[in-house]
């Protein structure tokens, strides 16, 4: 058990660290090991110790704790954070007794439970579908089903469902000073850029290019890009103009939005002079209008913008393209993976459910349109009725802890290296996190003392650990505000889509490459520079009951308690000394 030397050692008086061992010995004896941490990671008392008296009285209260459970719990829910929580609401709404039965009967009636979500997220046909069909993942359409068929939609519809008056984005541009845009706001400069497009000559599918932080405007352009039928073309602005030209290539773009330079760390980047650099087509610039000088053809933005506010979203067929997206494309040619007007239902649901959003709450992810998150974040927070939260500056400074702060964030997402930078710095100590629910941690295997360490950052919350992709419109993999809480493991496959780990003989097994069972909506249905089939279906082994798999590429180990850890990619290898290492044995290490 805790011991008071120690105690001491880290920090702690004597008098304070002999009534510590006091109360937990008091705990312990009477709750046992989870609620006497419970109750100390709860204490107003104790919340002011250092991060690593928290480690170690987490490391000594769980000194008994079987390791092949996985890390001992951080968070267990309490009756009424579970009673406020999505699940719950639908799990009382379905008449079933737990979480459990909820994925599974999400799972074995897929046409019923997609039909269930999109009545509740309000999704609005302009012609309805003549039915939710799904087939069954033995049949040769599980590679392309054809989900909402006969349905006419535009997606962006279905983001507007909040009051006009209510705040859709709360935004910094890292001075400290924090603005705000309404929801009507919002529609209205998204409907000026669909105008603006519509007026320079752009048709239905033509694609274009946002390569640009996120903040409001580059938010509108995203959804007048969207509502006018067109596609965007996201392109992460860190990318040099090789990378640029690259992907407006594969994308065939045939226009860029971007701005005239950012400002990071206290330089100022180039952002038009890379667009130049990459050839880029028609190109409309925001900014200061007396910084540089545009090359012929190209428009600054208020010469772009149309005065007409009103727009009437123009009506797609569901697998139209909304959105381009590319994998990292490190060792070849980056995958361009479209995205159409069901994928952000999948980003809706995984919001909606996994990471508990509500109406009003402000949902924070440093992020860019160039990465999955950002549209995202746009669909989970807007389809959700919530507040977009968007930071324009460094996230590893305290600037940004002071915007989650100011801004009320009650969602968090982040990728680890972010959290490990704060663990270093200790920049984020110092700010008041009480408004967050709820973490959200995806992009990279996550280290458990950091993640521990975001957890004590907030009063402990709960993590979301949440893997998918591109082509998965979200996650299939995740954790919920309903289950016990462990850093750094999943806790159950998405709803509505299931998996099965297999070893390397095709079997079952508790560690192993994770293949998906399909179908579910939001998981890609063709690549515009690959062979979808290729990709992920051919030659992979049949999974349980004969159902046909589809691969992803990541390795899983499902733990003794039920939980799963990643162990990283299967088809990550490097040749060290004619030996190959995979990533996933380098995790285990």
């Amino acid at each position: 058990m805790v011991n008071v030397e120690q105690l001491v050692e880290l920090g702690v008086g004597d008098v304070c660290a002999t009534q510590l061992l006091g109360e937990l010995d008091l705990w312990f004896r009477q709750f046992g090991a989870v609620e006497c941490w419970r109750q100390f990671a709860l204490s107003s008392v104790w919340r002011r110790l250092p991060f690593e008296v928290h480690s170690y009285v987490h490391e000594q209260v769980f000194a008994d704790w079987d390791v092949h459970c996985g890390p001992a719990p951080v968070w267990i829910a309490d009756e009424n954070t579970v009673e406020a929580s999505n699940i719950k609401k639908l799990i009382k709404d379905l008449d079933l007794p737990d979480y459990e039965s909820l994925h599974r009967w999400s799972v074995a009636n897929k046409p019923a439970f997609w039909q269930l979500v999109i009545e509740q997220l309000e999704i609005r046909f302009q012609q309805p579908p003549h039915a939710v069909e799904v087939p069954s993942n033995m049949s040769p359409d599980i590679e392309d089903p054809d989900w909402l068929a006969g349905a006419q939609l535009n997606i962006v519809e279905s983001c507007f469902g909040q009051e006009d008056a209510a705040p859709a984005i709360v935004y910094s541009d890292g001075s400290g000073a924090i603005s705000q845009m309404s929801y009507g706001q919002l529609r209205t400069l998204a409907n000026r850029v669909s105008n603006g497009l519509v007026s320079a000559g752009f048709c239905r599918g033509d694609a274009i290019a946002i390569d640009m932080p996120m903040t409001p405007p580059t938010v509108a352009i995203y959804l007048g890009i969207v509502q006018a039928g067109c596609t965007v073309v996201g392109i992460a602005d860190s990318f040099a103009a090789p990378q640029i030209a690259e992907r407006m290539k594969i994308a065939d773009a045939k226009a860029m939005f971007t701005c005239g330079f950012v400002e990071r760390g206290g330089k100022q980047l180039e952002m038009y002079e890379k667009i130049v650099a990459a050839h880029a087509p028609l190109t409309i610039v925001l900014g200061d209008r007396g910084a540089l000088k545009l090359r012929d053809g190209d428009l600054w933005w208020s010469q772009f913008l149309d005065d007409k506010e009103v727009f009437d979203p123009r009506p797609c067929d569901p697998r139209d393209a909304i959105n381009i997206l590319f994998s990292s494309g490190t060792t070849a040619e980056p995958k361009a993976i479209p995205w159409d007007h069901t994928t952000p239902i999948r980003c809706a649901v995984d919001g909606r459910y996994h990471h508990d959003i509500h109406p009003g709450d402000v949902i924070a992810w440093p992020t860019s349109l160039g990465w999955m998150m950002g549209p995202w974040l746009i669909f989970a927070a807007m389809m959700n009725r919530a507040t977009i939260a968007l930071y324009d500056g460094v996230a590893t400074e305290g600037q940004f802890g002071r915007f989650v702060q100011d801004a009320q964030v009650n969602m968090l997402g982040l990728v680890p290296s972010l959290v490990h930078r704060w663990r270093q710095t200790g920049c984020m100590e110092q700010f008041d996190w009480s408004c967050i629910r709820a973490f959200s941690s995806t992009g990279e295997c996550s280290n458990w003392q950091d993640m521990l360490y975001l957890m004590y950052l907030a009063g402990y919350r709960p993590i979301i650990e949440y893997c998918g992709g591109t082509e998965i419109g979200g996650g299939y993999i995740t954790s919920t505000v309903v289950q016990p809480n462990s850093p750094s493991t999943f806790t159950t496959p998405s709803l509505g889509i299931d998996f099965a780990i297999l070893d390397d003989a095709g079997n079952e097994a508790n560690e192993g490459e994770l293949f998906l069972i399909g179908p579910s909506l939001g998981l890609s249905r063709r690549l515009l520079n690959r062979d979808h089939h290729e990709m992920y279906f051919k030659d992979t082994p049949l999974g349980p009951g004969g159902a046909k798999l589809r691969r992803h590429g990541d390795q899983f180990q499902r733990l003794a308690s039920g939980a799963y850890r990643a162990l990283g990619r299967a088809d990550d290898t490097m040749n060290l000394g004619g030996i190959k290492v995979s990533s996933a044995e380098i995790e285990r290490a």
